[in-house]
């Protein structure tokens, strides 16, 4: 079995009497990409910020690279990379002197040749001397990892570093990552991106401060009650809120000219469904049935104890 990276047991978090994190339980293998997937307010910024030795736990316990979270947290500080959502770097420095001020703050012997590696590997060669402030969202995300690596750490913990990036940088950003596990750098990302969530080896579900479930994005899907069944129909909204609420149907998404449908029967409930819309005068070009996305089930988890809509890829609160 690979080696533990994070073995965390109980962690809460509170404040000012409020809950942010409650009974967090999880592990993370070294080389692993481990994703924390949850709409806004879900606590997942606050479990990376308690991983990361920014904040302390108010319960629980965690081994961090094999150190103790609470009494060892200078020397997991000195093995990891944070990245914040927000960026910290200075906007009146170039992309070379901000790594050159990271370099010495972490005394890195020879940074030059560990800045001209770093360069090269995000792809921020041609605007080395360009003003961070004067850098594209992506670009400056870009900036800020590589400013994380300069140390060489063992660990990565990312808060949403996709967050307000165009496509085209998501998509650059995630070569990048793929390369760091590529070195057999350890990759924990907090991301409110259910196709992010998809790329990672294993997915913790988070919502209201706690851990839904954890597996292989296959394994989720595997486990989700039900059948998904992808409708083509006239009137998508009118017809959503007509089989929303058949107790056949566990649970509906409207996407375009289309709604996907989970039913818990699929011989028995889907031909309840089609009738209800036809006889609404809702007519239906085609259907079939779909592979179960990790929306359904996010979805199937949280129903009953709160809403959550899906709003194309990303996770919101309602």
């Amino acid at each position: 079995m690979p080696a533990l990276a994070i073995e965390a047991e109980g962690l809460t978090r509170t404040f000012n009497g409020i809950r942010a994190c409650t009974d967090l339980s999880f592990s993370v293998f070294r080389g692993e990409m481990f994703c924390i997937v949850g709409p806004d307010g879900a606590g997942k910024s606050t479990a990376i910020r308690l991983l990361s030795g920014i904040l302390k736990p108010t319960a629980g316990r965690a081994q961090v690279l094999g150190f103790d979270l609470t009494s060892e947290a200078d020397e997991i500080k000195k093995r990891i990379g944070y990245l914040s959502q927000r960026f910290t770097l200075y906007g009146d420095l170039t992309v070379d002197e901000n790594l050159e001020f990271v370099a010495e703050i972490h005394d890195v012997r020879d940074f030059k040749k560990r800045r001209e590696e770093l360069l090269k590997f995000t792809r921020l060669e041609p605007f080395r001397r360009r003003l961070a402030e004067n850098l594209s969202g992506g670009m400056k995300q870009k900036l800020a990892l590589a400013a994380t690596l300069v140390h060489g750490p063992e660990l990565l913990l990312l808060d949403e570093p996709t967050t307000g990036v165009d496509p085209l940088s998501r998509q650059e950003f995630w070569r990048i990552l793929f390369g760091l596990l590529e070195r057999e750098i350890t990759v924990v990302m907090t991301t409110p991106y259910l196709d992010e969530a998809e790329r990672s080896h294993r997915v913790a579900l988070m919502d209201q401060g706690s851990i839904l479930d954890i597996d292989t994005p296959a394994g989720m899907k595997k486990r989700l009650a039900g059948t998904a069944v992808e409708i083509v129909c006239e009137d998508v909204g009118k017809a959503s809120a007509l089989i929303r609420n058949m107790e056949s149907v566990l649970e509906v998404q409207a996407f375009g000219d289309r709604l996907v449908a989970v039913v818990h029967d699929f011989d028995l409930d889907l031909p309840d469904v089609l009738r209800r819309l036809e006889g609404e005068g809702i007519g239906v070009g085609a259907w079939r049935t779909v592979p179960p996305s990790l929306e359904n089930v996010f979805i199937s988890l949280t129903r009953g104890s709160s809403e959550n809509h899906i709003h194309g890829q990303k996770l919101d609160r309602g």
